[in-house]
Formats: structure tokens, C-alpha cells, sequence
């Protein structure tokens, strides 16, 4: 049974709660996960580079001297990779890197991470995040109350008050909990609930 510390901002102990083992109590699966980075780091490029190759560099219609006769190596075009403001050998087109992965895939990423941070000691939940202002001191003075430095924020829904004070901490970033993905999570040393946001969790991924 996976128990967990139920904390107010001020850092205090207001209860526990019991995790869904089938979320936070997995062996993480690394494969899984490596998989699920690699996909989603192709899935960000924009393929958009591109280069001219020897046909599609302007110029060098003519050869630059004759065949023979002039005891150079024979050259038919200016425009050859081996010349100045020639084309580029196998230059880089536009194409598309994204990689398809199956539903189960990305669950049993998310699973396992989440596996991870709980068992790793590295998931604190609140009870709520009623922070006074939207200022960075507000939230850092709520961080530095559960010693965390560097931590994903999740949330259960759309919450400006928390975001911009958030959003100026070095470390520190927010997700939506129909945002959040396993690369994100990865990224930071702590993952934050709050007890809202752990129920939306474990009803999205049961």
C-alpha cells in the first residue's frame, strides 16, 4: 500500500493519502520511457532545413577548362561539391520526423515515471495551492516551506494566480494535468499535486 503525505502551503502535514498502486506502484519499464523521449524529442523538430545540391546551385554551366592538356584534374562544373560555392553532397531536405507511438506506449511512460517519482520520494501533494498574490515570493516562500528547488507543478486546471507566480523561478514550470507528459516530468527533480490534481491523475490513467 502506497501512502503519501498530504501537506498545506505552509508545509505542514494536514493528512495522508493513498496512491493508486497501478499508477504510482509499477516497476518503471526504462525502454518505455527511453522510447517515449525519443519519439517526442523527433516530434518537436520542425524538418524544415534545407540545402542546395550541385543541380540546384546557380552557375557552373560551362566547364571550367578543357578535358585535357592543362595537367589539372578534369573538372565538368563550377558548381561541384569540391568547389567553392558549390552544391552540398546529400544536402539536408525538408521531411517529417515524427515517430507514431500506441496508446498503451505513452500510458506505461507516464505510469512509469510517475512509479518513479513516488518511489523515489520525489511527488509531494498539497491540499491546495491558495497562494495570497501572483508574486514570485509568494510561491517561493511555498517551495522553500517543502525544501524543493526544482519541481513540475501540476494542476488541475487552468490557474493564473499560481502560474505567474511560478513562472519567474529558475527550475521551476507548470502543467495542466491533460498537458503534463512523461519528458516534462523527467525533467524535474520533484513533482507537485495537489490532491485535486492527483484524483483528475488517477482517473485519467486507471
Amino acid at each position: 500500500m502506497l501512502n503519501i503525505e498530504v501537506k498545506n502551503i505552509e508545509g505542514k502535514v494536514v493528512g495522508t493519502r493513498e496512491l493508486n498502486a497501478e499508477i504510482f506502484g509499477i516497476e518503471p519499464n526504462e525502454a518505455v520511457v527511453h522510447t517515449y523521449v525519443k519519439a517526442y524529442l523527433a516530434n518537436q523538430r520542425q524538418g524544415t532545413q534545407s540545402a542546395l545540391t550541385r543541380s540546384e546551385v546557380s552557375g557552373g554551366g560551362i566547364k571550367p577548362w578543357r578535358q585535357k592538356g592543362t595537367g589539372q584534374a578534369r573538372q565538368g562544373s563550377t558548381r561541384s561539391p569540391q568547389w567553392r560555392h558549390g552544391g552540398i553532397v546529400f544536402a539536408p531536405k525538408p521531411r517529417d520526423y515524427r515517430l507514431k507511438l500506441n496508446k498503451k506506449v505513452k500510458r506505461l511512460a507516464m505510469k512509469s515515471v510517475l512509479s518513479d517519482k513516488a518511489q523515489g520520494e520525489n511527488l509531494v501533494v498539497f491540499d491546495a495551492l491558495n497562494i495570497a498574490e501572483a508574486k514570485t515570493k509568494e510561491m517561493v516562500k511555498v517551495l522553500g516551506n517543502v525544501e524543493v528547488k526544482n519541481a513540475l507543478i501540476v494542476l488541475p486546471a487552468k490557474d493564473e494566480t499560481v502560474e505567474r507566480a511560478a513562472r519567474n523561478i529558475p527550475g521551476i514550470d507548470t502543467a495542466l494535468v491533460g498537458t503534463m507528459n512523461p519528458y516534462e516530468i523527467l525533467k524535474h527533480k520533484t513533482l507537485i499535486f495537489t490532491v485535486e490534481a492527483l484524483e483528475l491523475v488517477e482517473e485519467v490513467y486507471n
